[in-house]
């Protein structure tokens, strides 16, 4: 601040000149001290935890921000979402949303696992020969009863249930459970693995199965999102990560040979969505019978609370299918989806209605046998 000359100016004008002069270096003062002290406040909560008071490394602190423009700047090139090598340091190739769902850190107290995973390779071919589950346990030496595991290294950032709806398919079982641990215990993630079975004779209801894993899931852990899984699909890229997403995800993009999703609004065969997106669209209908429909509607649903679908690129998001024979189709589920608008407020997790048959935390999953007829 230039400060005024006031030799020249003599009496009762010098004193109003110097009480002017005084007030006007207060008030600039009182505005750089409220600065400071804001900018001061700004770094103490990002350097350090307010609850716990655990210190963290400012360069980690500020690599966030770096990384955050890394991932804006793949984005507007047009890198098909991929953050390279150039852009990260020494990063493989890895889906953009990986490190912005990993930059929304789980507020846990401990060491946190870095952004980028350190022990993914990308591709990892099926293995199809699986003699048995009871054969392969001693290979998941890290995996705990019910098929949970967690870094031991660090605090994951992600706490994420794995949703598998099932009947009739042992061959698939064991081929999927087998794989599902090979690839995700490299993606440093809290997960758990939950098959359930529809024990009662009526048609297979996968929708309503997703819901009781839903509810079944969230009553033994604190999961933040979800990963909704058909059997016979097995991740074959480890970079794939199963994060927690923002915004709902569909993962399944690239099927064996085939690229792409037959149309936009696909929401079927591998699925993600956080614990806030699936209470709000109450999640699925319960209606849905046999083959079709219930992805749809969950699209719909999702779409009302103004979501968008993301997808990662295909030559990552990519799945080997396990043959089946399809299910048979449910002949009225257009009907059922035309009016999915007025009922979904009502038909969903706030109207499931089930019994657990037998519910059994085995080494590499959690089984739960239910029977979904209307008690």
């Amino acid at each position: 601040m230039k400060v005024p000359v006031v030799s020249t100016i003599n009496g009762p004008a010098q004193g109003s000149y110097i009480l002017r002069g005084l007030a006007a270096a207060a008030r600039s003062s009182y505005f750089k001290f409220t600065v400071g002290c804001v900018l001061i406040y700004v770094v103490m909560e990002v350097c350090f935890d307010a609850k716990g008071f655990n210190e963290v490394d400012v360069s980690k602190v500020l690599g966030r921000f770096s990384i955050a423009e890394n991932i804006t700047e793949a984005q507007a090139q047009g890198n098909n979402g991929i953050v390279t090598r150039n852009q990260t340091n020494d990063i493989p190739g890895v889906p953009a949303d990986v490190l912005s769902d990993n930059i929304r850190i789980n507020s846990s107290a401990g060491k946190l696992c870095p952004l980028i995973p350190p022990n993914l390779v990308g591709y990892i071919p099926t293995k199809m020969d699986v003699p048995s589950l009871e054969a392969v346990e001693s290979e998941f030496p890290d995996v705990m009863p019910g098929g949970h595991f967690r870094p031991k290294e660090c605090t994951s950032r992600h706490r994420v249930a794995i949703l598998v709806p099932y009947r009739n398919r042992a061959e698939h079982l064991k081929i999927f459970i087998y794989n599902i641990h090979r690839v995700l215990a490299r993606q440093q993630i809290d997960y758990g693995v939950f098959v359930i079975e529809q024990g009662d004779d009526k048609e297979f209801n996968r929708a309503k199965l997703f819901n009781v894993g839903y509810l079944e899931s969230t009553a033994l852990y604190d999961y933040q999102c979800f990963v909704f899984h058909d059997i016979d699909l097995v991740p074959v890229d480890d970079r794939n990560v199963y994060t927690c997403p923002q915004q709902p995800r569909h993962m399944s993009v690239r099927i064996d040979s085939r690229s792409g999703v037959p149309y936009v609004l696909m929401f079927g065969g591998v699925s993600a969505l956080s614990k806030e997106l699936m209470l709000r669209v109450n999640g699925y209908s319960n209606l849905y019978w046999g083959w079709g429909g219930e992805d749809d509607d969950m699209t719909f649903r999702l779409k009302h609370i103004k979501q968008t679908i993301l997808r990662r690129p295909a030559d990552i998001a990519r799945y080997t299918s396990l043959k089946h024979t399809q299910s048979k189709k449910n002949a009225g589920r257009h009907a059922i989806l035309k009016k999915w608008k007025e009922r979904y407020t009502k038909d969903g997790l706030n109207s499931v209605k089930y019994k657990i048959m037998n519910l059994e935390f085995k080494k590499l999953y959690t089984w739960i046998l239910v029977d979904l007829r209307d008690p």
